[in-house]
């Protein structure tokens, strides 16, 4: 039976770290402050939105939302981020994506302060993860996944990755992260042939591929961690699943991420941890 590398305990961790880190902060005058930008009421949107404030209550970082209705001019938006961007008061912003058709979502990324770009979705961000340098921050998908592998002390110097995924919100970016901690690492894609021959040659793998439990046990081998990146609604069996067949695997691998109560709960935690790092960097 495969030991499950549950979110919780990473996030309990990590509170108790940024707990103590608000309140020096605190102790300075600065009170880190998370702002929201959110463009009409989408039911996963708003479901992040409470996350989110929920967590940063938990460790003492203050949260301003601003929720435009969903027809606001595309003038009046950028306003708002330029605002929000010029908000001395404000240390990280949260934009929730896509946005409306109207508005020019490339556009609006590339407006967003890196210096307060705390989801990582900026090209100076992106840049920074794959120069190992401090611009912006990291998606935060992907540092959650290395946060988990840190937190149960799972070796990645010198071990052979395999990322399933190629995205920039996880699979790219996570790969960089783990070279920069000296782990030799596979992109799988669509277009990769044999991929079942990579993954099994592989001591961890992270799958990120966005297909609801695709990877199964012809994927993996006994002796692997598996970080289960996924998170999508099963219809048929009624309850969230990951890109990972867990049922099938967990009597194989050594070590794998639960869905529900694996990357998610940690991503909300490393989004808040951001906005810490952003105030003290600021100040």
């Amino acid at each position: 039976m495969a030991k499950l590398l549950k979110g919780k305990e990473v996030v309990e961790a990590l509170n108790n770290k940024l707990s103590k880190e608000v309140e020096a902060l605190n102790d300075r005058g600065i009170n880190p402050t998370l702002g929201i930008l959110r463009v009409g009421d989408r039911a996963d949107d708003l479901s992040y939105e409470r996350g989110a404030i929920k967590r940063c209550e938990q460790v003492g970082v203050k949260v301003q939302v601003t929720a435009l209705p969903a027809d606001v001019s595309a003038d009046e938006f950028f306003a708002t981020l330029d605002k929000l961007n010029n908000d001395i008061n404000i240390h990280g912003i949260l934009m929730f994506r896509p946005l409306p058709k109207h508005i020019d979502g490339e556009k609006a990324r590339k407006m967003l302060s890196a210096d307060k770009d705390v989801d990582g979705c900026t090209d100076l961000s992106l840049a920074g993860v794959f120069t190992n340098t401090k611009l912006g921050f990291s998606p935060c998908t992907a540092e959650a996944a290395m946060e988990i592998l840190k937190y149960y002390d799972v070796q990645v110097a010198g071990k052979k990755v395999a990322v399933i995924g190629r995205s920039l919100v996880i699979g790219r970016p996570v790969a960089m992260l783990l070279m920069h901690e000296n782990a030799t690492v596979t992109i799988c894609h669509t277009k990769t042939k044999d991929v079942p021959a990579i993954t099994k040659d592989a001591d961890i793998v992270v799958v990120a591929s966005g297909q609801m439990e695709s990877v199964g046990k012809e994927y993996l081998r006994e002796g692997q961690t598996v970080i289960d990146v996924g998170i999508s609604w099963n219809d048929e069996k009624n309850k969230l699943c990951g890109d990972v067949r867990t049922d099938e695997v967990v009597d194989i691998v050594d070590a794998i991420t639960p869905v529900p109560g694996g990357v998610g709960g940690v991503t909300t935690s490393i989004l808040v941890k951001h906005v810490v790092e952003a105030a003290s960097r600021q100040n």
